[in-house]
């Protein structure tokens, strides 16, 4: 939605087809939701409630839970595009579009809308270069240095042998995962737009990703690694160039806060209410007896984890506005890549609590940076939780390490904004700008492998290696018949 937000405020109009309610809006966006039922609803939270009970850090283990008892989430995406209110978009021959954004995990079939629209496709991913995207612009999955993003490497420096072979398994776990979807969506496609034979073959489809938006830097965040034109990174992307005015009551906590200020925010998803009692009442322990403020945000205002003159609790809270204040001193997060993102951005130190997905490896990727300091959220105890706060608090090394970072993260050549912008626009001037594809991407998996020139090697090889052997027979049977002629003589 930030991503769209800059087309909108640079006069496009733009379409925005959802099942949540976008936190982002502008005039010039227009909202077509197709809402979660209330079935769904329910089976949204309770999901999100059991992630937090139980370990979902492991995020190639978590996708095949997801293909398995979360199958939900992907049949609702699927859901959406049998609406009648999304096949409205292309059966209205009035509606003109110059350019489709699709929101990327795992759903490729709904590429088809931007063929239906007659129109360019541009994805929009949050997260940086992955196997799950590479594959779509041909970007290079180069594993034996290049780690996967799950996987915590200390910028700069090449991948032990252990960190080689995790990242090797990693990737053939996530090319499984991969295979098991891309079977289901190329069936969801058939079943989608079978029947139009102006549609291309689903695997034809994916061949036609003008570019991918990546909320990444690489430059900063690393691993340096290769990436083709069609990928652009945008890291930071939701990041105001200067922040909104915070509400009243948060300004004057803030202003306040002379001993400096904590903000305590577990992300849109993770409610509260679904954290185990005692890990909460230990949470509330320790923060209570700090001499830092503390923004928590907290979804029930009725029902606390306790009362405190240091503790301002908050429905919601504006996050990137509160980051950049300049009391705020340290940011207790479920370690997103949104989170991390922004407080790397304002130069504020971490203390994460992992939740699930790719948290454990934001997280620790945040800790070999020297950003701060990392808890598992299952097992917290009041001690562990309070020698980190003061660690990082206390220590100024963190800051100074987020300090320094954060400099680098802000020099580039273009804002992530004014990337988007121009990038967007490149792609609808040049018609999709089909100069900027790989040529990888039209080539079939043995030929973009070479596999065909190695076996013409071997073959060559084999052949003269037989010929040699050959050769070798004849000629030393030739001297071996002379010999015997001349002993005879």
């Amino acid at each position: 939605m930030s991503t769209v937000k800059v087309l909108a405020e640079n006069g496009h109009n733009v379409t925005v087809l959802t099942t949540l309610k976008p936190k982002v809006t502008h005039p010039n966006i227009n909202v077509i939701q197709v809402p979660l039922t209330p079935e769904e609803d329910k089976e949204l939270t309770a999901m999100l409630a059991d992630m937090t009970k139980a370990d979902n850090k492991n995020l190639v283990l978590n996708l095949f839970r997801i293909f398995g008892q979360r199958n939900f989430i992907f049949e609702k995406m699927v859901s959406v595009m049998f609406d009648q209110k999304v096949k409205d978009l292309y059966e209205n021959q009035d509606n003109k579009f110059d350019l489709v954004f699709v929101g990327f995990f795992m759903n490729s079939y709904q590429l088809g809308l931007a063929r239906k629209l007659q129109a360019p496709v541009v994805i929009t991913a949050p997260m940086p270069p992955s196997l799950m995207l590479n594959v779509l612009i041909g970007n290079p999955n180069e594993i034996t240095y290049v780690p996967s993003f799950t996987l915590a490497v200390e910028k700069g420096k090449p991948m032990t042998f252990k960190q080689r072979l995790i990242s090797f398994a990693s990737h053939l776990a996530f090319n499984m995962a991969l295979y098991i979807q891309e079977s289901r969506n190329g069936k969801i496609y058939k079943s989608l737009y079978g029947d139009d034979p102006a549609m291309p073959s689903y695997e034809d489809l994916k061949r036609n990703v003008s570019l991918i938006f990546m909320a990444s830097h690489g430059i900063s965040e690393g691993p340096i690694r290769p990436n083709v034109p069609g990928a652009v990174e945008i890291g930071g992307i939701q990041i105001k160039d200067k922040p909104d005015p915070l509400p009243q009551n948060l300004e004057k906590f803030l202003n306040e806060a002379k001993q400096g200020a904590i903000l305590l925010s577990l992300g849109s998803n993770v409610k509260g209410s679904f954290l185990k009692p005692e890990i909460v009442q230990r949470m509330f322990n320790v923060l209570s007896k700090l001499k830092q403020k503390v923004i928590w945000k907290w979804e029930d205002l009725e029902n606390t984890p306790g009362k405190s003159a240091n503790i301002l609790y908050s429905k919601w809270v504006p996050q990137d506005d509160i980051l950049a204040h300049p009391n705020l001193k340290l940011f207790i997060t479920h370690a997103g890549k949104g989170g991390i993102t922004e407080a790397q951005y304002h130069g504020k130190p971490m203390l994460a609590l992992p939740i699930f997905g790719d948290q454990a490896g934001n997280a620790g990727s945040m800790v070999k940076a020297g950003f701060g300091v990392s808890l598992d959220l299952l097992t917290l105890e009041e001690d562990s939780f309070n020698e980190s706060l003061l660690e990082v608090l206390e220590n100024p090394k963190y800051a100074q390490a987020v300090g320094t970072f954060s400099s680098l993260y802000r020099d580039r050549p273009l804002s992530a904004r004014e990337s988007v912008l121009y990038w967007s626009e490149y792609v609808i001037r040049h018609r999709g700008a089909p100069h900027l594809q790989s040529p990888v991407v039209h080539m079939g998996f043995i030929a973009a492998n070479n596999l065909d020139v190695y076996l013409l090697v071997v073959i060559i090889l084999l052949i003269s290696l037989l010929l040699l052997k050959v050769s070798i027979k004849f000629i030393y049977k030739k001297l071996m018949k002379k010999s015997q002629k001349v002993k005879k003589q």
